[in-house]
């Protein structure tokens, strides 16, 4: 009966962490995935986080159906945490709890096909894989709008603001606030300015990918594109993930947001909720409960946040560390690129070749575009990886 479909070649992120855990070397590092491993190379879970289990296990909460739109509690915390006070009294936002980032993205993509079934969207180049197949799985047409200049290996504003000049009206555009993934490569405010210019011009729907909030600069100017946004009383949406900020991979917190031009909400909200119902009928209960609790609670969420910036002090350090050790290592060449990097990725510029051979030579996962998980990286494997990186980059 099947027979015809072809065979799935599988993600190549997810692939990776299958060979990884086969691979029997004991001196094996992982920066494929993206995930924030501590200084130990453990996935953590966060002080505050354990304790807002423990109490809510004590509880013994009866598991009932969440409504489709998910938790009051969590959904007003992605509110204050996204917009702060930058949404005036005339505009709106509706908010509902997705499975996990890549929920609020489906059920977004689904929700702007129904509304606007002939437009297309443009994704940066490069962006997240699963960008593409999840709006190509939608029914879009997918484009690309320049964004990581290879000879510079910085955003390439010119480029971005050439495609944005002549977009077609009504298009979407996907936007990552801060962190870009893969690329870790970010716009300056002031680069933001004339982006956003073109786009209101072009009347475009934006829509903002915001997972990593708080491994940038800090939880409010990683989400300032989001509120300058707001401020200009920008239509837009929003998807946002706690997978990482809060170590809760597994748990599948995310939030599809909607800023709209009115205070009346309640259109787009059906809109949202009928897209939940199509898909998983409603979101599941732990994770949220978690979130909601942290947030919600003035000393757990102070705590929180002081977990956050040592997670993201860390990011730094690493990255920091990289770099002072390849121009030790390999003083003719120029990383100063790296340095200038943002969050949990780096775009080394290591070619599809040479990552391969990191991999079968020296045990060094990476992703075939040269990205690597910056929060991979520890005391105990830096070395390793830095002579592994020289290896490569020096062989003939």
């Amino acid at each position: 009966m099947f027979e015809h479909l072809p065979l799935y070649a599988g993600d190549p992120i997810l692939g990776l962490m299958g060979e990884f855990a086969e691979d029997q070397r004991p001196n094996k590092v992982n920066l494929g995935v993206g995930i924030y491993y501590d200084a130990a190379g453990a996935i953590p879970l966060l002080p505050s986080v354990r304790e807002a289990e423990d109490e809510l296990i004590a509880q013994h909460t009866p598991r009932g159906y969440l409504p489709m739109e998910g938790s009051a509690a969590y959904r007003k915390a992605v509110v204050e945490l996204l917009f702060a006070d930058s949404v005036g009294a005339d505009r709106g936002v509706a908010v509902i709890q997705t499975v996990g980032g890549s929920g609020a993205l489906r059920v977004g993509a689904d929700l702007l096909k129904t509304a606007w079934p002939d437009a297309a969207i443009w994704v940066s180049d490069p962006t997240w894989d699963n960008h593409l197949g999840i709006f190509q799985g939608a029914g879009f047409a997918v484009n690309r709008y320049p964004y990581f200049h290879p000879h510079t290996k910085h955003f390439d504003f010119d480029g971005a603001l050439a495609e944005f000049k002549r977009l077609p009206k009504g298009s979407i555009v996907l936007l990552h606030p801060c962190c870009h993934n893969p690329t870790g490569v970010q716009p300056t405010r002031e680069q933001w300015l004339p982006l956003l210019d073109a786009l209101q011009a072009r009347e475009a729907v934006t829509f903002l990918d915001i997972a990593y909030q708080g491994f940038g600069d800090g939880l409010d100017d990683d989400a300032w594109l989001v509120r300058e946004c707001a401020r200009r009383g920008m239509e837009f949406l929003v998807a946002s993930s706690f997978s990482k900020t809060f170590s809760l991979y597994g748990e599948r917190v995310g939030a599809l947001s909607m800023h709209t031009a009115t205070p009346d909400v309640e259109r787009v909200f059906g809109q949202m909720k009928l897209h939940v119902r199509r898909n998983y009928s409603s979101p599941p209960m732990f994770g949220a409960s978690l979130v909601a609790k942290v947030l919600g609670d003035a000393r757990l969420n102070r705590q929180w946040q002081g977990e956050l910036a040592q997670m993201r002090e860390r990011i730094t350090a690493m990255r920091a560390a990289l770099v002072e050790g390849l121009k030790a290592r390999l003083p003719a060449h120029d990383f100063e690129f790296l340095a200038h990097q943002q969050g949990m990725f780096a775009y080394t510029g290591l070619s599809a070749a040479q990552v391969a051979v990191l991999k079968a030579k020296h045990g060094v996962y990476a992703i075939d575009t040269g990205r690597i998980c910056i929060a991979g990286l520890n005391e105990s494997n830096l070395g390793h990886v830095i002579e592994a990186f020289a290896a490569v980059m020096t062989a003939a």
